[in-house]
Parts: structure tokens; C-alpha cells; sequence
């Protein structure tokens, strides 16, 4: 069921929506969601850790969901973003949930400024400045992922909207190395109306980057991190969340059977366990 609505008003006059469930001075859960959904894809989650006795803030982030871009070359960053909605909800820490790149702005976020996170949850993301450059494992694309990419490119020249939410859903929601339409029902639905609005809100993919290279610099985070990944995801991700995995300092790596890019729609049930999981070990 829906929160209580929760929005932020920030100096540029950008007002992120949100939703703030459970009891506030609980331990806190901050939602950060993918780029291809918004908030409403941490729904499931939040139903299922409403009876939890946490915190819980899920907000769309400038460009997604109820939350505009703003002006056309406004100065900002979604970092500052976060820190500001930490802020406005009296939240001194937080367990950090990112999905995709909600998680590598969760490892922002615990790189800069430790003392606001207790934890992370990385699920599906990358890290920022990550580069196959110098690794023994190249980033290249297997003929299946190729195939939806070149078809979304084509569709996005074309701005045809429509087939631009068809193979976004192939892509991140089924995997593109699986069947097309594997995921289907509310899920499905969900995400294609999420991205539907992504693609009418036409933010630019690199509004908000902080510049920051935590990629080289994983191996000095010293958070709890839990990271997760789909294995029906994008092959050429695959090896690069074990590399996170490996390189943060005592993290926990937990891929997800038959899941690709989107767990908390997909397996919201899976998602929520490793909260609790992260919650209960905080070493």
C-alpha cells in the first residue's frame, strides 16, 4: 500500500517526490532506484518490510517517476540529492539500497560520506568511473544483448516510443539473452509504464554525475556492503559485479537465480531478505 507522501524542495526549486513509510527514528532504509523504473519499484519491497519497525524512504530522483528534470543545464547532482533527502527526514544514517544506478549512487554515497551509511545494498549496479580499461576482462557485448541494443538504438532515432518500451522491457526486464516477454503480469506493466514516463521526461543520461571515480577506489570503502545481481542479467555486467563483490573489503555477494536486471519488481520477496540480512549484520 502507498506511503505517506514525502518530497523535498531543493535550492533550484526542483521538488523530489517520495514516500516515507514505517516509523520515523527507526532504523533507516533509503530506496534507490534504477533508470530504466522509478520509486514504485521498490513497492513489493516496502509491503513486505512495512511490519518491520524501520524507516522506510523511497523517492524519485530528478527525471523519473513525479520528480521533473528541472531546467535544461541546471547545476546539481544526485549525491547532493540524496544528502539533501537525508536531511530533510532527520535521518543521520541509513542502510542505502541501490538498484542499477541507485547503487552506484549508494557507493557515492558511502565514499564521501561514510557516517551518513550503515550499509549498502547493491543490487545489479555499477560503480562510478568503472572502466574495463587495465582489467582482464574486457566489456563486450554477447550477439544477444547486441541485437536489443542495435533495435533500441534504431528506435530511438526513430522516437518511436512504443517499440523504445519493448525492448527496454527485453532488455533490463526479462534479460536479453532470454525470451522475450519472460516476465509478464503486474511487473511487466509497471515497468513499462515507468519507462514510459522516463522517455517523456527526456532528462539527459548524464545529468546530475558527480564526477567521481569510486571504481579505482573500492577497495577503501569501509561500509557493510552486500552486493547482488541478477543472473539473467546483461552477460557483460556479470563479471564486473563480482569485481565489486571482490574488491569492497568484507562485502557479501549474493547473485539471484533466474532474475536480470530489476529484482525488487521481479523478486521483491529475494530483495527484501537481503535487507533484513544486511540490517542483521552490520560488521
Amino acid at each position: 500500500m502507498p506511503g505517506e507522501e514525502f518530497s523535498v524542495r531543493r535550492p533550484d526549486g526542483v521538488v523530489l517526490a517520495g514516500e516515507r513509510r514505517g516509523r520515523p527514528g527507526a532504523p533507516a532504509v533509503v530506496l534507490l532506484h534504477a533508470n530504466v523504473a522509478d520509486r514504485r519499484a521498490w513497492g513489493g519491497v516496502l509491503d513486505l518490510l512495512e511490519s518491520d519497525d524501520l524507516d522506510l524512504i523511497a523517492y524519485d530522483r530528478r527525471g523519473f517517476g513525479e520528480t521533473p528534470p528541472g531546467e535544461p543545464g541546471a547545476a546539481f547532482t544526485h549525491l547532493d540529492d540524496l544528502v539533501a533527502v537525508l536531511d530533510a527526514a532527520g535521518v543521520e544514517r541509513a542502510l542505502v539500497v541501490g538498484n542499477s544506478y541507485g547503487g552506484s549512487l549508494a557507493l557515492d554515497l558511502a565514499a564521501t560520506r561514510p557516517e551518513r551509511v550503515t550499509g549498502v545494498l547493491h543490487l545489479c549496479g555499477g560503480a562510478s568511473g568503472m572502466t574495463d580499461e587495465g582489467e582482464d576482462t574486457p566489456y563486450e557485448l554477447d550477439p544477444a544483448t547486441e541485437v536489443v541494443y542495435g533495435a533500441l538504438q534504431r528506435a530511438e532515432a526513430a522516437q518511436d516510443r512504443d517499440e523504445q518500451v519493448r525492448l527496454l522491457l527485453h532488455l533490463w526486464l526479462d534479460g536479453p539473452a532470454q525470451q522475450e516477454g519472460r516476465v509478464g503480469g503486474v511487473a511487466r506493466e509497471l515497468v513499462a509504464d515507468m519507462n514510459r514516463r522516463i522517455i517523456a521526461w527526456a532528462a539527459p543520461d548524464d545529468a546530475g554525475d558527480a564526477g567521481l571515480d569510486v571504481w579505482h577506489a573500492l577497495d577503501r570503502i569501509q561500509v557493510p556492503v552486500t552486493v547482488a545481481w541478477g543472473e539473467l542479467d546483461v552477460p557483460a555486467d556479470l563479471p564486473f559485479y563480482v569485481k565489486i563483490a571482490e574488491r569492497i573489503p568484507g562485502a557479501l555477494a549474493r547473485p539471484i537465480p533466474g532474475t536480470a536486471h530489476l529484482p525488487p519488481v521481479e523478486k521483491p520477496e529475494i530483495v527484501a531478505r537481503l535487507v533484513r540480512e544486511r540490517l542483521a549484520d552490520p560488521a
